[in-house]
């Protein structure tokens, strides 16, 4: 898997940018000049990724605020996606794209298909505005991650410094 300090992969992606039946292509230059943050699920109609997608949108205007852009995707086609998008009310309104990658390129080359279930791990990057990781987060299949600490972790690498445990934006970093 890829980890902290590497660059993130080139990729060029059919994605679902809302509820009309068009499919842009993302790159991993569409939003240069931003912090991205990459999030991965493992298959669309399934019971944990909708409560995490939908906790994304909730607070994508917070990542907006930080300069970053968030961009979800699975191994699910781009039909696949805006099928689950139109009949999920939770997902309906995503301000985020939805990345297509069914032919496992950019999982594969960030290291987080799953080997046994052949799918995206649920997989979190943080992308800084030099298209390098600066956060990896990965749980299992079964377990939902949180955005909120997402967000956390995104205000300490703008912020800088050496950041404690449970800090929060605003508030002191350590002093050596």
């Amino acid at each position: 898997m890829l980890s902290v300090g590497a660059s993130f992969p080139s990729f060029e992606l059919s994605a679902v940018v809302n509820s009309e039946m068009k499919f842009p292509t993302i790159t991993d230059q569409s939003y240069a000049g931003k912090w991205k943050v990459y999030f991965f699920w493992p298959k669309d109609f399934t019971f944990v990724c909708p409560t995490e997608i939908a906790a994304f949108g909730q607070l994508n205007s917070e990542f907006t605020a930080r300069n970053a852009q968030v961009l979800g995707g699975s191994i699910d086609s781009e039909f696949v996606h805006w099928a689950w998008r139109n009949q999920q009310p939770s997902l309906q309104d995503l301000p985020f794209p939805m990345l297509s990658d069914l032919k496992r390129e950019l999982s594969t080359a960030l290291g987080i298909l799953d080997p046994k279930a052949g799918v995206s791990q649920r997989a979190t990057f943080i992308v800084d505005p030099e298209n390098v990781i600066r956060f990896v987060y990965v749980t299992d299949l079964s377990v939902g991650r949180d955005p909120q600490e997402v967000l956390r972790v995104l205000d300490g690498l703008q912020n800088g410094g050496l950041i404690p445990c449970g800090w929060h934006k605003g508030e002191a970093t350590i002093k050596v």
